[in-house]
């Protein structure tokens, strides 16, 4: 990855890039502090950081030179930039504010500050072996937790211990953490696609949106499924279907050199043809691995190809307000020629007693 970090610095004719940018600070030195700034020229590889985090960083960053930052971020760049006479500086435009840029323009008078957007993004987007491992293991975690918990669903229990449960089920099971905060949303609170687990009782006759994830070793993992408490009506059973019906034929279609937009489409002409369309607002998903949401994005949006070992969500939803929702989701892993599933769970819809 720094091979091609300073082909890019060749290409735009830079001395040097830098980020503090604390992902991709991670993804590019494996140094898990909360601060520091990545160095990358031509013949060097610099993490800075300060007193707190040098002895981690010489641990986690070995191959990595490790500057102690006296002072601040700035007077450590200075030092650098005299002494390797740097005139030209590439940085991530995303993540630095106009008013840092105009402190280090002044600051930096003979320096030109250069932007880039998406040098580490666009790296991050197919994953290594490891990072795969990782993602599959907190994908693993998420399956056992949410399996564990359906036989302790009863009517009567609020929607905020549900996902207390499953927080505390998968920091059982090894998470660091939950990658997000659960959601939980029953009944016609299932008709909102991010709802904030609420003290609604769970009552019979509802669906159950339940979408989970968790961290562990730095990697998210990202799970849905809706169960049915008691026999489900006719109503229930076709949405339910037809959101399976999405998701499988978007599965079945995924692989290396479709777009964002083609995958997405596979599963949004199920809806449309059934006549949910409006009631299918989002995309049908995202990238997943040291963020929660990262690139690539299944959306009409998209018309980048997917590529071999990326790893994304397929989360098709139908959200009647009023009534409730339906979503189901997997974690995916593009492979040779399609995909494979992370988190085997049954999609069958599972009735809660």
């Amino acid at each position: 990855m720094l091979n091609q970090i300073r082909s890019r610095l060749a290409e735009i004719n830079c001395d040097v890039f830098i980020s503090m940018h604390q992902t991709h600070r991670r993804y590019l030195t494996k140094f898990t502090g909360s601060a520091g700034l990545v160095w990358i020229s031509h013949d060097a590889n610099i993490l800075i950081t300060d007193f707190r985090y040098t002895e981690q960083a010489g641990e986690q960053s070995p191959d990595w030179e490790i500057i102690l930052q006296q002072s601040t971020l700035e007077e450590a760049m200075a030092q650098l930039i005299e002494e390797r006479r740097v005139r030209r500086v590439a940085f991530e435009s995303e993540y630095i504010t106009v008013n840092q840029l105009a402190e280090w323009q002044e600051k930096f008078e003979a320096v030109e500050f250069v932007p880039t957007k998406g040098l580490v993004a666009q790296l991050r987007r197919v994953k290594t072996s490891d990072e795969i491992e990782k993602i599959a293991a907190a994908a693993k975690i998420a399956v056992e937790a949410l399996t564990a918990l359906v036989p302790r669903i009863k009517p009567g229990m609020a929607e905020a211990e549900l996902a207390l449960e499953l927080e505390y089920m998968m920091r059982r099971l090894g998470a660091k953490a939950v990658a997000f905060d659960p959601i939980v949303g029953s009944g016609p609170r299932g008709a909102l696609p991010h709802a904030i687990p609420s003290d609604r009782k769970i009552q019979a006759g509802d669906f159950i949106v339940i979408d989970m994830g968790c961290v562990y070793q730095g990697y998210c993992s990202d799970l849905t499924r809706t169960f049915v408490v008691g026999r489900p009506e006719p109503k229930q059973l076709e949405i339910y279907n037809i959101v399976l019906e999405a998701q499988t034929a978007a599965l079945n279609v995924l692989k290396p050199g479709l777009t964002g937009r083609e995958v997405d489409s596979a599963a949004r002409d199920v809806i449309r043809r059934a006549g949910y369309d409006r009631n299918f607002g989002h995309s049908l998903g995202h990238g997943v691995g040291l963020e929660i949401h990262e690139d690539p994005r299944l959306s009409q949006f998209n018309e980048e190809p997917l590529a071999p070992r990326m790893v994304v969500t397929v989360e098709p939803g139908i959200y009647l307000p009023g009534w409730g929702g339906v979503r189901i989701e997997d974690l995916v892993v593009v492979t040779e020629s399609g995909c494979d599933i992370l988190t085997e769970l049954t999609k069958e819809l599972t009735i809660i007693e």
